[in-house]
């Protein structure tokens, strides 16, 4: 992949925008922290809000159902706190709706801070829970799943906290994830074993979303190093594309690659509006997308 793509800004004025999806009709919908929200660009490249949520939403997720499902942290970026706080969750929001709560514990652990999610081909939701972002007393770390018929499991439970951040699910199954605090991207493999791809490039990699190339490469954001890492399959690093000031997270639509960019770190306990959206050629594109549908108990006997 070329590492001399050039971004082209979309819009700005965002407020710690993160986890874009991309709808039917070609629009991208994504979150805005800071505003308590999901909002939509159209065809326009102006943004509007979607639905809001509370909280802090942290990523959203289009369901095959026309749902969005959203990782709600509860309210926290960085030391700032939402003017309304809620519960720690996954949400869906229903085009029209306000957002409802799924999920606030699994298998007796309840949610700290969910952060990114993404379906499997199997239609299972999943998505990692590091709680608040806080080096010198981390929460503990968590990567969860919910089946399409609504059972939460704990798919990994760290030894030690890590801050699973951005997360992808591969055509085989195995689920991938990169860690704020240590650098590495790392895979659960089938066999439930789990493979370390290694740290990335630069003295202080913080690590944040990711998504799939066509080929099998993982695009891996980097806040500190302003921009995505291309990262082989294997592991083996195959380059470095510069993209705003401190990328947050990205997705692809054919070979328009979506970057949200929250342009400066959280480290203030006041919003930051400096966040920016940009966008990309690249060729090849990305790999297929999955998408599922969470029926929960009371919905499976109504």
């Amino acid at each position: 992949m070329k590492n001399d793509l050039s971004p082209e800004l979309v819009t700005d004025n965002l407020g710690w925008p993160e986890g874009p999806t991309v709808m039917p009709d070609g629009s991208l919908v994504f979150v805005e922290s800071y505003r308590s929200q999901l909002t939509i660009v159209g065809k326009d490249d102006k943004a509007r809000q979607f639905a809001y949520v509370t909280g802090a939403p942290n990523s959203c997720v289009l369901g095959s159902d026309g749902a969005l499902y959203v990782c709600q942290n509860g309210g926290t970026v960085g030391p700032w706190r939402a003017p309304e706080m809620t519960v720690p969750s996954i949400q869906r929001v229903r085009p029209g709706a306000g957002p409802e709560i799924l999920v606030t514990e699994v298998e007796g652990v309840k949610l700290n801070g969910p952060n990114d999610l993404v379906f499997a081909p199997d239609g299972t939701l999943v998505w990692t829970d590091p709680g608040t972002y806080n080096p010198a007393s981390p929460d503990p770390s968590y990567i969860f799943a919910l089946t399409p018929d609504g059972k939460a499991t704990i798919k990994v439970a760290f030894p030690e906290p890590v801050f699973p951040n951005g997360i992808v699910v591969e055509a085989d199954g195995s689920i991938v994830w990169d860690e704020s605090y240590t650098g590495r991207v790392r895979r659960l493999k089938g066999d439930g074993s789990i493979e370390d791809l290694g740290r990335m490039p630069g003295d202080n990699p913080i690590l944040d979303g990711m998504t799939i190339a066509a080929d099998g490469s993982l695009l891996v954001t980097d806040l500190v190093g302003g921009g995505i890492h291309v990262v082989a399959r294997d592991g083996a690093i195959k380059g470095f594309i510069k993209c705003g000031g401190a990328p947050t997270n990205l997705a692809f639509d054919g070979e328009t690659l979506w970057v949200t960019d929250a342009s400066v770190l959280a480290s203030s306990d006041k919003p930051s509006y400096a966040g920016r959206l940009w966008r990309l050629k690249v060729p090849g594109g990305g790999a297929p997308t999955y998408k599922g549908t969470i029926k929960m108990a009371a919905e499976a006997g109504a």
